[in-house]
């Protein structure tokens, strides 16, 4: 092959498509789901590949190189239509798969948990959950619904709320009721504190910093302890009895109800941003949309309540 053809890592490739379209690591690292230094690590990847560099500080932001600028445009085009490509071989035998594109912890804490009894009560929809969240998946035909956070603002789609997102501590129900009890906010200080390390750009994820004032924990260190990029990570370190996280409901009540984790206190911190179900306007109203908005949120319902 060509060494000017040869394709680099399809992950970089990817990473550099997200910068590009926003101009951000953070923005970037918020939509892949990662952190920003594994973005910026990929970028880097494939800068070596390609033996120039594609983006640049401007200011407090990036901005493409000409080399950047030459691919960036063909390579969002290409990447749709690779989703393309992929949903026609697996409808190719005559079935229509519904698609929902969701980031990955959603779709591991909460969404895989639920999809078979979907199926179990619409036998003839043939599912597909792609954890690899995509700006365009709908536009592109990639998908027929997204599973989204933020703040409600999806111009022109159509989007549902799922759950709120509050958030509060979890642990192990063996660290409330072991050598070091946790009985107060206090009592975290002799306790290892779980972090997820991830800064969305255009919100606010409270911090073990925003929890301990709200709830008066002025004598622990919140600076400290393990920090992870991924929530389902962070939630398996806290069920092991690795330390305390902070979680919202949306992504721990199959935990909470299974009893692998327990909210200890009572206290959360309540954030303008949820969950949503978001699909096409013109797809709002169609059976199988129709059907699969109702089921999720009806789902919602049932494991909302008040963390502890």
């Amino acid at each position: 092959m060509n060494l000017l053809n040869r394709l680099p890592p399809l992950n970089a490739l990817r990473a550099f498509e997200v910068v590009a379209r926003h101009l951000s690591f953070a923005r970037a690292a918020e939509e892949l789901h990662v952190t920003k230094a594994a973005v910026a690590q990929q970028v880097r990847a494939l800068e070596q590949d390609v033996g120039a560099r594609l983006v640049e500080r401007n200011g407090r932001g990036l901005r493409l190189t000409e080399s950047g600028a030459a691919g960036a445009g063909t390579l969002t085009e290409g990447l749709a239509l690779l989703s393309k490509a992929a949903r026609a071989m697996r409808e190719g035998n005559g079935r229509r798969f519904l698609v929902i594109n969701s980031t990955p912890s959603f779709a591991a804490t909460w969404l895989v948990g639920r999809i078979g009894k979907f199926k179990a009560r619409h036998p003839e929809t043939d599912v597909l959950i792609d954890a690899n969240p995509i700006d365009e998946a709908l536009e592109s035909g990639a998908a027929d619904a997204l599973i989204r956070w933020g703040a409600g603002e999806f111009t022109g789609l159509a989007a549902t709320l799922l759950f709120k997102e509050d958030v509060f501590p979890v642990c192990a129900p063996e660290l409330v009721a072991g050598a070091d009890p946790l009985r107060s906010p206090e009592d975290l200080r002799r306790h290892t504190l779980l972090h997820l390390d991830w800064n969305p750009a255009h919100a606010s994820w409270p911090t073990w910093s925003d929890w301990l004032k709200a709830a008066g924990a002025r004598q622990v260190d919140a600076a400290h302890g393990v920090f992870f990029n991924n929530m389902a990570m962070t939630l398996r370190a806290a069920a092991q009895g690795q330390g305390v996280a902070l979680t919202s409901f949306a992504i721990a009540a199959d935990e909470l109800a299974a009893g692998r984790l327990v909210a200890p206190f009572k206290t959360s911190v309540s954030t303008p941003f949820g969950y949503y179900f978001v699909c096409r306007p013109a797809d709002a109203s169609s059976p199988r949309i129709k059907a699969l908005r109702e089921f999720l949120s009806e789902e919602a319902a049932l494991s909302a309540a008040e963390p502890g």
